[in-house]
């Protein structure tokens, strides 16, 4: 008796994680649905902000030594090197990624390639929950076109049970209101839905790429380059649409404006 109960009791909270899980995913779709109206997190400003933030960081460490830097991760809202970033400051994942990261450089002793095979498991897994919202929405597109068929053959069989003693307008009226469920399942589906789906996943591998800089340019300062050459590795990985040139970023490490 007291194993039945234990399993109920195991089953009923995996149930319920489950659910929550679901409803997270669903609350999250609608918000990054809406959110496509809006211009991305990361702008051309940002992706020069963030390699001056990491360059400032890496300058510090260079010039003081990695214990350096150990306060700064434990209260980033009151570091002068996060302060002078608010609209970063402002991205709390963004500013865990950061701090977990020079947590472990400062104090974990790892080596190169074991930092970055870490950040690349982080990531990895930061990569598929942003793109939980759109599989999901993607999921519903998918099931549309099924929902139209159902109603057009729902249309068809009421249609058939009606067609004794119909004429034929009646009929066509019928047959043609049947299909109209195919048609807007078809429509909604390829028309919007779909869309809105693509583009919420562009939209969350676009602002992934901030984390992978972030990774690029630590991961090449623990390789011994040093913080210019670094975020220059990490300023290859952007899109060439937000991607600084050489020289604007070069000037905005400078300070000149």
């Amino acid at each position: 008796m007291a194993s039945d109960r234990n399993h109920h009791y195991l089953w009923r909270r995996a149930r319920r994680l489950h659910d929550e899980h679901a409803l997270k995913i669903v609350k999250r779709s609608f918000t990054r649905a809406l959110g496509l109206i809006k211009a991305s997190r990361y702008q051309r400003a940002d992706y020069a902000d963030l390699p001056k933030l990491l360059y400032d960081v890496l300058m510090k460490v260079r010039k003081e030594g990695m214990l350096s830097i150990e306060p700064d991760p434990e209260r980033p809202q009151e570091s002068k090197l996060f302060m002078a970033y608010p609209r970063i400051l402002a991205d709390e994942h963004m500013v865990e990624f950061i701090t977990d990261c020079l947590r472990l450089m400062s104090g974990g002793n790892l080596e190169a390639h074991e930092l970055e095979s870490l950040l690349e498991y982080e990531l990895e897994t930061h990569h598929k929950e942003a793109a939980e919202p759109s599989h999901a929405v993607q999921k519903v597109a998918d099931a549309l076109p099924g929902f139209g068929i159902v109603a057009a053959v729902l249309g068809i069989v009421n249609t058939m049970a009606a067609i004794e003693g119909a004429d034929t307008a009646t009929i066509g009226h019928k047959v043609g209101a049947a299909l109209v469920g195919t048609f807007l399942g078809i429509l909604v589906a390829y028309g919007f839905v779909g869309p809105i789906s693509s583009a919420m996943e562009h939209r969350a591998h676009e602002e992934g790429k901030a984390f992978e800089v972030v990774k690029m340019a630590l991961i090449a300062s623990v390789r011994g380059y040093n913080p210019q050459v670094a975020v220059e590795f990490a300023r290859k990985l952007l899109f060439s649409d937000v991607r600084p040139t050489f020289g604007d970023l070069e000037s905005h490490l400078k300070g000149k404006k």
